[in-house]
């Protein structure tokens, strides 16, 4: 039995701000049970729903010390199919509507969490051979286990893999306050460590002192390794040579089943000899239920996700009005982010309301049914280390438009109409007239090819994009360090 402990900021069902949770909380549960014990362990937050903190089961204090602090610990376990989780209790850090703040608050926050996380596998029934960190949140957990507690009895045989979720965000404060917040030793706030551009970098430490790197799709794990997709780390990612790979992300096809899925409006599969008229059923019931006017001819395109220019809104808002005012389309969007891309999303819902419809925020159950009713899913990431909305859209048979960029070049096959083949349509170069004249493609092919749109349907919703294939990497991984 390898015996695996996960460390991460989030993790559903318990606490969710993005993808990063649902790889935390579902990936263990695909594990071979007669051969792994894989656990997870992250902050108890406040602003958790009360319905899962009523589950939770005390089982010990401690104390952590962070440079000149004495901070309080309290350690709970909770079940969740089949999954133990543990959580650290401290109210001064975890408190709050939101699990994340200010960068200098949140500095301290998840220095304080990664020593919780070391001091607690002393305190727990629970001995991992392997400590699988997950973003900058617990960048710093490798750094302490390989400092401060080199010579610990319980941890000194621990091994480290640090997974990369996104890049853009590296936990970097400046070295003073760093240095005073983590109580690392003053040679660690140099350029071979932590130092980064006169401040100091969590992310950069993870992966420093971690044994084994991983981000969430190999063309990621290529792209960090240039300048241009490096945020300033590619030399170090260079040096990681083959200590650094790329793992595809799933999802759990539990959770997102067309033929189970509780908040749709009609379920289907993909062996039904109807799958057709099952969509527009599903179509004309969202657009009844957003206000549009039902019209099986409308090339219907979803948008869920956080509105940033990372995620390509930048150049959606470029072509936004000519593809409205064309007549051709209508669009399903959801999510929440910059301002700028809220107040631009909200004026075209005012001034085409029988073609647009937008909730700001987020709502899993509309999420659900965007993904089951729409022909298509739009997502022309500027980098998109993985991606998961473009999988979950497939598996309900909605088309994917992309950008051949990190974890959507590698799970979407751009369509041959030669061949036949491909699971998608995507374009190469960041640029808003490309982005249309892809999904004027798909357009083309939806109203004037009626037969290869449906085969293309179906050859999507025959991927495998489960956690099995990802499982069995991790598990390789994990296997070569031990």
């Amino acid at each position: 039995m390898t015996n695996v402990l996960f460390a991460s900021s989030e993790a559903v069902p318990y606490i969710k701000t993005g993808g990063l949770a649902d790889v935390a909380g579902t990936l263990p549960a695909y594990f071979d049970r007669n051969n792994y014990d894989v656990r997870v362990i992250l902050p108890k937050y406040t602003c958790m729903e009360k319905k899962w903190q009523k589950d939770l089961e005390f089982l010990c204090h401690f104390y952590v010390d962070l440079g000149w602090r004495k901070q309080y610990a309290g350690l709970f376990k909770a079940e969740h199919l089949g999954v133990t989780y543990y959580f650290i209790d401290n109210e001064f850090y975890f408190g709050g509507a939101q699990p994340y703040h200010l960068i200098h608050e949140d500095m301290e926050k998840f220095a304080y969490f990664s020593k919780a996380v070391l001091e607690a596998i002393r305190h727990m029934d629970f001995s991992p051979e392997i400590l699988h960190c997950h973003d900058w949140q617990t960048g710093l957990v490798p750094v302490y286990l390989k400092t401060i507690y080199e010579a610990d009895p319980k941890l000194k045989s621990l091994k480290t893999v640090f997974t990369i979720h996104n890049l853009k965000f590296q936990g970097r404060w400046h070295l003073r306050g760093m240095q005073d917040m983590t109580g690392l030793p003053e040679y660690l706030f140099t350029p071979d460590y932590l130092e980064f551009y006169g401040e100091g970098n969590c992310l950069k430490g993870g992966v420093i002192f971690s044994d084994l790197v991983t981000t969430v799709s190999p063309s990621y794990a290529a792209e960090i390794r240039t300048p241009e997709g490096g945020e300033g780390l590619d030399g170090l990612f260079r040096n990681r040579g083959n200590r650094l790979c790329g793992i595809i992300n799933g999802i759990d096809e539990r959770e997102y089943d067309p033929e189970t899925d509780p908040v749709i409006f009609e379920h289907f599969s993909v062996n039904d000899a109807d799958l057709v008229e099952k969509k527009h059923a599903n179509k004309t019931a969202l657009q009844e239920e957003t206000g549009m006017p039902v019209d099986p001819n409308k090339f219907l395109i979803g948008i869920v996700g956080r509105m940033t220019d990372q995620k390509g809104f930048d150049i959606i808002a470029y072509m936004l009005e000519e593809m409205l005012s064309s007549g051709r389309y209508q669009f399903a969007v959801l999510g929440t982010g910059e301002e700028r891309y809220q107040d631009m999303f909200r004026f075209f819902a005012g001034k085409y309301p029988d073609r647009i419809t937008v909730t700001v925020g987020y709502s899993e159950e509309l999420a659900h049914k965007i993904y089951a009713s729409c022909d298509a899913f739009l997502m022309p990431s500027l980098f998109e280390p993985c991606g998961l909305s473009q999988i979950i859209s497939m598996r309900y048979g909605t088309v994917p438009i992309v950008r051949e960029t990190g974890g959507l070049k590698d799970t979407v096959d751009a369509y041959n109409e030669y061949e036949k083949k491909g699971t998608g349509f995507s374009f190469a170069n960041y640029n808003a007239h490309e982005m249309y004249g892809t999904i004027l493609y798909a357009y083309d092919l939806y109203q004037n090819h009626k037969d290869e749109w449906e085969a293309l349907m179906r050859r999507i919703m025959k991927q495998d994009f489960s956690w099995h294939t990802s499982v069995e990497q991790y598990a390789k991984l994990y296997q070569r360090l031990l």
